[in-house]
């Protein structure tokens, strides 16, 4: 579990990236550009190691098949024998979804648009991709869906369902869908936002044959500000617990400190931002209970996260403040490249790669052994990012 601590100006900020590990584990293939990409999970993927010097097979043992764009979108990128389960009323779902948030951020921006790409592949599967960049009101905005069909090599099976190293399953067939978000605005005092919500499937290892299909959902919403506003906050946490309260009053208290608790950069010994709610790898509930659920919180994106925007989006600020939500973006970066599970099950696969780094910022900032003076609004920041509070 990471620490808490007590912030003082003499807290020690003095390096970006933790020593490389000398497991010998490999990743050093650079990923395809033409694959398409699904962010299943955001936990550590705690095996990814790097060495050079040790050939990779990882993507000889990934089966997905090549992309192809589309002009037109799809009504569905299922497979026909699967017009009426789970799988397609989540992808419904997360369709919907995409075009309730892409709608409300064009509406604040008053002018960007999106961009979409569209795609799909021969046997089933494809995606959505939408940015808006280099809006009125946002820098950067992306908000993407996806169905994948595949086959995953062992490693990539460790990092979705985050199983230790030591098991060494077959390459095992699976199936996944999600939208993934991030959304940065320009505006220090505006909070970036991430959600993210997934539903994924895997059969029988190839190795392991008859062995039944498992499930589980996975997600979450979770708020990055750099500058603390105490009613935003308070009103971005209220909507998530309501959300969770409608099934179960254990679940906010419970996906709170695991939201906690995953966005924690340990190289850093702080948490990306203020947390939200978190779960993984869940499927202990009825499955008609957590697709509810799931749709209920991809539901809260707009009521939790607009109101806040339209408060802040305007709010003056200096070259000083913008220093400052560069450098939390710089931590954004990190977390993302060095933490994410999602990140990490898309490079093993061949992920599409603007798919995912869409998360990333469209700029940051790294200052050598930067310390915010004791007391300030930026030291509050931090030490609410050090040391967790309970908003409600």
């Amino acid at each position: 579990m990471p620490p808490t601590a007590t912030l003082s100006a003499s807290s020690s900020l003095n390096y970006l990236f933790p020593v490389p590990p000398s497991s010998s584990s490999s990743l050093n293939s650079t990923p395809s550009p033409t694959s398409c990409y699904f962010h299943p999970c955001t936990k550590k993927f705690s095996s990814l190691r790097f060495k050079p010097n040790k050939p990779n097979m990882t993507r000889s043992a990934v089966s997905i098949e090549k992309e192809t764009p589309e002009t037109e979108r799809p009504i569905t990128f299922l497979r026909e024998s699967e017009g009426a389960d789970v799988r397609a009323r989540f992808e419904k779902m997360i369709r919907d979804a995409q075009d309730s948030v892409c709608a409300a951020i064009e509406a604040v921006d008053k002018g960007g648009k999106f961009k979409e790409d569209v795609w799909s592949r021969p046997g089933g599967g494809g995606g959505i991709s939408r940015v808006l960049q280099d809006g009125a009101v946002w820098e950067k905005a992306g908000v993407n869906v996806s169905v994948v069909y595949g086959v995953m090599p062992p490693e990539a099976y460790r990092a979705a369902k985050a199983a230790p190293a030591d098991q060494k399953p077959g390459p095992v067939p699976f199936f996944a869908a999600g939208i993934s978000s991030v959304l940065h605005p320009k505006n220090p005092f505006a909070p970036t936002l991430h959600f993210n919500y997934r539903y994924f499937e895997t059969d029988a290892p190839q190795d392991v044959p008859g062995a039944p299909r498992q499930w589980w959902f996975g997600g979450g919403t979770d708020l990055t500000p750099a500058y603390i506003f105490d009613e935003d906050v308070k009103h971005f946490h209220s909507t998530q617990k309501k959300a969770c309260d409608k099934f179960d009053p254990t679940f906010y208290p419970r996906f709170k400190k695991w939201c906690d608790d995953y966005f924690y950069i340990k190289h850093r010994g702080e948490r990306r931002g203020l947390g939200g709610i978190f779960f993984d790898d869940l499927n202990e509930y009825d499955q008609e209970m957590l697709l509810s659920f799931a749709t209920e919180c991809a539901n809260s994106v707009v009521p939790a996260y607009i109101p806040i925007i339209e408060k802040r989006k305007d709010t003056p600020f200096t070259d000083h403040h913008k220093a400052w939500q560069q450098l939390r973006r710089g931590r954004y970066v990190e977390f993302n490249l060095v933490y994410d599970r999602g990140t990490t099950f898309g490079l093993k696969t061949g992920g599409r790669i603007e798919s995912i780094l869409v998360s990333l910022p469209l700029s940051a900032r790294w200052e050598y052994d930067h310390k915010p003076e004791e007391g300030s609004d930026e030291w509050k920041l931090l030490d609410a990012c050090i040391n967790p509070k309970e908003w409600i």
